[in-house]
């Protein structure tokens, strides 16, 4: 089953982990379409159990069989479930380790990377909204398409009437959910970005706690903060009022289609209809075939506009996540991951190096030489260069020209790792814990 553009993207962001989900909304599909069997069976126990005297002894083998079949679908759906819930929590796993990495390989002299804040709403809730996708979203997809194509065609050979209310009852539905959906999957848009800029406030609010009470600043931080939090709920609210509104659309066609297919079913039995039906007017085992398969007839659109928010979080969520993992941003160099400390004594060598931020150099044709336990102070005014030549240094910067040799390396995405794993570092804005010099050291 082909999708849109952005239904192929998360199918290729979910990757393998996600063919365990895939599998599992084929078992919902299948443990759906085993009830018109069932339900076949049923209405035809039924019916002999009031006017056949002769199946008396044929109805328990027609218990059994939708017994069995009950129970068939039971497991089928119980280990769908679970099928679902282990991909989904594979992905998760996944992604938020991609991440992790991507974050890690970020250079922190970068002015462009991304926010403490949008970073930690990206790894817990974004990543977050791709398990009802998978769980939910999924298997509701795939019932849509083939169930309700399924029970229409089951019930034709029945009623031809029967089939055709079903069938223009159903398209109803999608032509409003597609209307409903798109604003939904705006406001849910919407809605990350300002869960991204409260996080990235707050974050920042938190950092400089100490400067604001200082400057007296801590009502207009406080009222900044409620707006912030206004605007979240506002936007909150109106996403659960879309999904609200598209769940009332669903429930009321659903209701007409399954009033007109009963009203046809009542007034055929009765005698006062007779035409849907192929030789004659309808009977009790058909009349209640019809009736056990119209509800579930729309029950996978019912399923399908639950779940339709979903869909509009995980679009919002993966554009995001790929956001990160495909940024063009400068990275430090190696991956940022621990290693084990490079060897050979601690010399370092400069040698031609050029550097800067976008067209501007900060340091050219930069020369220098120290040896093993010798101590070197590099002075001069804001912004000559002291902080940049110590993150190049530290393969926290990559170098538009030149080379910078370490412990009698190259210094590379190769040696990177195991050559930071020598250095301490302590910024030009250093945070002091509350305890010993020894731990914040």
């Amino acid at each position: 089953m082909s999708g849109t553009p952005k239904q192929e993207h998360l199918d290729h962001l979910t990757g393998a982990e996600g063919a365990g989900a895939r599998l599992a909304a084929r078992m919902e599909v299948l443990a759906a379409l085993l009830w018109i069997p069932a339900a076949a069976l049923l209405a035809i126990a039924i019916d002999g159990l009031i006017f056949s005297v002769e199946m008396a002894d044929d109805l328990p083998f027609y218990l059994a069989g939708f017994l069995a079949i009950a129970l068939l679908r039971s497991l089928l759906t119980l280990q769908a479930g679970r099928l679902a819930t282990r991909s989904a929590l594979a992905v998760q796993g996944r992604l938020r380790g991609a991440l992790a990495a991507a974050l890690a390989r970020q250079s922190p002299f970068d002015s462009g990377r991304v926010a403490a804040g949008q970073a930690a709403a990206t790894l817990t809730d974004h990543v977050g909204a791709l398990g009802p996708w998978l769980t939910r979203y999924q298997p509701a997809r795939l019932k849509v398409a083939l169930v309700p194509a399924a029970i229409a065609l089951a019930v034709l050979p029945v009623s031809w009437a029967a089939s055709l209310a079903l069938l223009l009852a159903g398209p109803l539905i999608p032509i409003f959910m597609a209307l409903i959906g798109r604003r939904a999957r705006i406001a849910s848009e919407r809605q990350f970005a300002e869960l991204n800029s409260m996080n990235a406030y707050l974050l920042d609010r938190l950092q400089g706690v100490t400067t604001i009470r200082l400057l007296g600043a801590g009502g207009q931080a406080l009222a900044r903060l409620e707006q912030a939090a206004e605007a979240l709920r506002i936007g909150t609210m109106r996403v659960l009022r879309l999904a609200f509104l598209s769940s009332a659309v669903l429930e009321l066609f659903a209701a007409i289609g399954v009033a007109l297919v009963a009203v046809y079913v009542g007034f055929s039995l009765l005698g006062y209809l007779r035409f849907g039906a192929y030789d004659a007017p309808l009977t009790l085992a058909e009349g209640l075939f019809i009736l056990l398969l119209a509800p579930d007839f729309f029950l996978p659109m019912r399923d399908f506009a639950a779940s339709y928010h979903d869909r509009a979080a995980a679009e919002a969520a993966g554009e995001t996540v790929t956001g990160i993992l495909e940024s063009g941003r400068p990275a430090l160099l190696g991956t940022g991951a621990a290693s084990a400390p490079l060897d050979g004594p601690a010399n370092i060598r400069i040698s031609g190096l050029r550097a800067g931020y976008g067209d501007a150099a900060v340091l050219e044709g930069m020369e220098l030489e120290i040896a093993p336990g010798e101590r070197v102070a590099l002075v001069g005014p804001s912004g000559s260069g002291k902080s940049t030549l110590l993150a190049l240094i530290a393969g926290l910067l990559r170098a538009d020209a030149g080379t910078v040799q370490v412990a009698g390396q190259a210094l590379t995405d190769a040696t990177a790792d195991g050559w930071r794993a020598r250095l301490a570092w302590v910024g030009q804005r250093p945070y002091f814990l509350h305890g010993s010099l020894r731990r914040n050291l």
